[in-house]
């Protein structure tokens, strides 16, 4: 009660600082639910107030973490500047049977510790998680310290001259004896669209000045420039499974945070829509990801970025969500066919050389009761309990 109590009392000193005017131009985020969000905390909602103080904590924790830049790794690229990011391939090991282990062979699923020698994709992942908690948290707060934080954190990656990546990934995922980098690096940069809507919760706070958001702005222009054009990026445009879904996540993000709609809606149209078509069968289930190791893994994977597609679709008036190819294939189907494994109705068959994580299926379940109601869930909460980091979806507008 006195925690509550003590929340209460917060929320009516940040008051004036958080009753926005406008709702923020987020894209995967809904502006409408956390305008609706923000004006429930303001009425005392309870399960809100409990969820706000979950992310403030996590908030807390992120104003001690980074700075991030790929400047600090010791190894410089083929580049020749530590400005460019770099990456091993994680499923990729010596050779035990030559002397110098090259080239190096693929065992799939297993991770080689060499990868986390260079932490730029770490780096990158973090800084997407903590912009993205510090926006948040600065938006229901209006506390200056989550948006001065944020903000640093991205002057450092995209702007200072001394720290900033160079605006492309032809270093990612290298194979020692094999490639300096490939077109399926890009997937390490596939959590950029929470970190764009964190700049875009930060966009009218003092802390990101105005020439900063154009300049990061400007970056993104010309990593996507390089995502369409450079023969890495034109790559991993044309894998047929999780790294297509993922690349066109990036690439339609990108294209709405740097004002450029139709171009997003172009892509959704010609690439996304044919994805459903090529990636999934008609009864939902993915087999290009079901032939991997980690089957489970990659088939929740692969459904996020459906359902991040889904979300960002919206923003151009395209539904996603109920869209049907030629061969009757959707997102919807593709949900409902993980449905009764992920709620223990079915045994999972394929191949899973790890145990199954459903945190990720349990919170596109929490997406997908309000696009469809008419699917029961009850048995999926009954089987797994509670969604991992709910206060995320609870201060977004999905309730679980």
């Amino acid at each position: 009660m006195k925690y509550l109590l003590k929340v209460f009392l917060l929320a009516a000193l940040w008051q004036p600082l958080w009753a926005a005017d406008s709702p923020p131009a987020t894209f995967l985020l809904k502006p409408a639910a956390l305008q609706q969000a923000q004006q429930r905390l303001q009425q005392g909602d309870t399960a809100l107030q409990r969820a706000l103080g979950a992310l403030l904590r996590n908030a807390d924790k992120a104003l001690q973490n980074g700075p991030y830049s790929v400047v600090f790794k010791s190894k410089t690229p083929p580049g020749g500047t530590k400005h460019d990011y770099m990456s091993v391939g994680p499923y990729w090991w010596p050779d035990s049977t030559k002397p110098d282990g090259l080239p190096y062979i693929r065992k799939d699923g297993q991770v080689n510790p060499e990868r986390f020698s260079i932490r730029d994709a770490e780096y990158h992942n973090a800084l997407c998680k903590d912009v993205l908690t510090l926006g948040l948290a600065w938006y229901y707060t209006g506390k200056a310290a989550y948006a001065n934080k944020a903000a640093a954190l991205l002057r450092t990656w995209f702007i200072d001259e001394a720290t900033r990546m160079n605006p492309h990934l032809n270093y990612g995922q290298a194979i020692p004896g094999r490639t300096k980098g490939r077109g399926i690096g890009l997937i390490d940069t596939h959590n950029l669209a929470k970190l764009i809507d964190g700049i875009q919760l930060l966009k009218n706070s003092t802390a990101l000045r105005a020439e900063d958001y154009k300049a990061i702005q400007a970056w993104y222009t010309a990593f996507l420039n390089w995502m369409r054009n450079s023969p890495i990026g034109k790559d991993e445009a044309d894998e047929h499974n999780n790294h297509g879904t993922w690349y066109d996540v990036q690439t339609v993000s990108i294209a709405l945070f740097t004002g450029q709609p139709q171009l997003a809606r172009q892509m959704l149209q010609e690439r996304t829509m044919s994805r459903i078509e090529s990636q999934l069968k008609e009864d939902g289930s993915q087999p290009h990801e079901l032939a991997r190791t980690l089957s489970w893994s990659y088939s929740s994977m692969n459904l996020k970025g459906f359902f991040e597609l889904a979300l960002l679709a919206e923003n151009v008036s395209i539904d996603l969500w109920h869209y049907e190819t030629p061969g009757h294939k959707s997102i919807q189907k593709a949900f409902t066919w993980m449905l009764p494994f992920a709620a223990g109705k079915k045994p999972w068959e394929h191949q899973q050389i790890k145990p199954a994580d459903y945190s990720t299926y349990l919170e596109l379940a929490a997406v997908a009761r309000q696009q469809y109601p008419g699917v029961d869930l009850a048995p999926l909460w009954q089987q797994r309990g509670q969604v991992k980091d709910a206060y995320m979806l609870q201060l977004t507008g999905w309730t679980f």
